[in-house]
């Protein structure tokens, strides 16, 4: 089982040590196998982020297989069973950090498309489009590259993202969409001052937890038949001096909106606004956007995942929508009817992070069945 082409790659991918933003030599290694098979390489590189954009054939279709090389660090080495990056075979499973999260996916891809390219010519365009910056900050990776390939008129049809979006069995779920990442760093600015004399102080405390509360209560939306209601949740609040007897001078918080398709962002930062300028006489407030709401319609690209796992694994998978972000994001809004399908995710970004030995080569049957259905014979 450990000899199979698919496993070999996302061993030889896991032992490269991609710590985000790193790639670590990894699009190289994708690059030379894509390039034997006849694919033209560039790199739309950025400030240290590796982009791979191989293409194979010419015009429509395009079909865009993404994924990313770089992996979120390990944490501490003690608790893992075995090294974070010498992928090990035990009990079953292979495992590695980016075994799910994503070596496997983009190894079942690449061995996907050298079976294709063995048995048959398509009409079109297969491409690749790798970054090492998913895991990060996200700016110069898919989002840079889309951007780049925008100005020279490209629209693609298709996109498959290869990250883990399976529940309990691979094939049990098709991501088709995402829900919207607003975020905000809040300072509410008081007056400092000593405990027992309230009056000639301002505490920034007080003035932010009805805020807060008000915030936590609102209903933004009520969701609709694709997504839950939009959710409002703060993960950070910073105050105080260290010292038990100051009112301080500032407080600061942290939140975050991962918002669906009945909500906007525009909408949320002026809702937010109202509240804030209702209760604060002074706040700063700073915004970050990582992405907007996308949906795919059920359409040629859902049809032809559907029945591909349906082949594979005799499952039908759930059309999925929840999670956190992805790179799917930046591929939806060009144009492309975009989905997400790869292994079970339970261990991604934990310690002993693995996948399922057979589940690597499964996953690159179903991108087959995929590409065969999409991209037709001259």
């Amino acid at each position: 089982m450990t000899t199979d082409p698919v496993l070999a790659l996302t061993r030889e991918l896991i032992s490269r040590k991609s710590l985000t933003p790193d790639d670590a030599g990894c699009c190289d290694l994708i690059g030379t196998r894509l390039h034997k098979l006849g694919f033209a390489l560039e790199w739309i590189d950025k400030d240290g982020v590796t982009n791979l954009w191989a293409t194979l054939g010419q015009g429509a279709p395009l079909m865009i297989l993404a994924g990313h090389t770089d992996v979120v660090p390990p944490g501490p080495r003690e608790q893992w069973a075995t090294d974070p990056f010498t992928p090990t075979v035990k009990d079953g499973h292979l495992y590695g950090r980016g075994a799910a999260d994503m070596k496997s996916g983009l190894a079942a891809m690449v061995c996907a498309a050298e079976r294709l390219v063995a048995r048959r010519k398509f009409k079109g365009t297969l491409a690749f489009l790798i970054t090492s910056d998913e895991e990060g900050y996200a700016r110069h990776g898919t989002r840079h590259a889309v951007e780049v390939l925008k100005t020279r008129g490209l629209k693609p049809d298709y996109a498959i993202v290869g990250e883990a979006t399976a529940a309990h069995a691979l094939g049990d779920r098709i991501t088709i969409g995402r829900r919207g990442s607003l975020g905000a760093n809040l300072r509410v600015i008081g007056k400092q001052g000593h405990v027992a004399y309230p009056l000639k102080a301002d505490n920034p405390i007080h003035r932010l937890a009805p805020v807060l509360a008000e915030l936590v209560a609102t209903r933004w939306d009520e969701g609709n038949a694709h997504f839950p209601p939009t959710s409002f949740q703060i993960s950070n609040f910073k105050s105080g001096t260290g010292a038990n007897n100051v009112i301080p001078g500032e407080a600061e918080a942290i939140f975050n909106f991962r918002y669906c398709t009945e909500s906007s962002a525009d909408g949320l930062k002026a809702r937010v606004a109202e509240v804030l300028d209702r209760h604060l006489p002074k706040y700063e407030i700073e915004w970050w956007h990582t992405g907007e709401p996308f949906l795919t319609r059920h359409g040629k690209l859902i049809e032809a995942a559907n029945a591909a796992i349906a082949e594979a694994t005799s499952l039908t998978p759930e059309l999925f929508t929840g999670g956190g972000t992805s790179d799917a994001r930046f591929l939806a809004p060009w144009g492309a009817e975009t989905v997400e399908i790869g292994p079970v995710n339970d261990s991604i970004h934990k310690v002993n992070e693995h996948v399922r030995l057979e589940d690597p080569m499964r996953l690159s049957q179903i991108y087959e069945k995929i590409l065969e259905k999409l991209l037709p014979a001259p």
